[in-house]
């Protein structure tokens, strides 16, 4: 592993133990030619994955890219670190474990939507507002109408 201060590739691991409730393995690296100490992390990754985008252009998926705009939509939320990382783990499998190995932005979008809708409202409609693309106020509105349920009129 080369080392991101000085470029070494002679780095020694101090220190491995799983993370990410053992669907990681994080490692503390030390380099001798600098004394630079840095963490990585070691994930199993089933295939390399596609993302087509709605224009049509495809680029490699990024998990890093992911993680940054749920953690974006979750940002200042009361949810444990570590219920972050197991939501993204998560959805990067339940992707990694379709058949196809292109996978529609939009589909992601569905997932990230889904896995948000299910542990914060707050960052489900944040999240919602970037992905569906929301313009004016009135269509914050109209999307979290959809969220409350229906008001039952009260009996006379």
């Amino acid at each position: 592993m080369r080392c991101p201060f000085c470029g070494n590739t002679e780095t020694q691991v101090k220190d491995s133990r799983p993370a990410e409730d053992h669907v990681a393995i994080r490692r503390r690296r030390f380099c001798p030619a600098c004394g630079g100490r840095f963490t990585t992390y070691e994930r199993v990754q089933l295939r390399d994955l596609t993302v087509v985008k709605k224009n049509g252009k495809r680029e490699d998926f990024d998990r890093d890219k992911l993680s940054r705009s749920i953690r974006i939509a979750l940002q200042k939320r009361p949810i444990e670190p570590e219920r972050i990382e197991q939501m993204i783990s998560g959805i990067v499998r339940r992707l990694e474990s379709k058949g196809d190995s292109d996978i529609q932005s939009d589909e992601i979008g569905q997932i990230v939507m889904e896995a948000l809708a299910r542990i914060d409202t707050v960052a489900y409609v944040r999240f919602a507002s970037v992905y569906k693309n929301f313009q004016e106020a009135d269509d914050f509105e109209e999307f979290v109408a959809e969220l409350r349920p229906l008001a039952k009129p009260e009996d006379p």
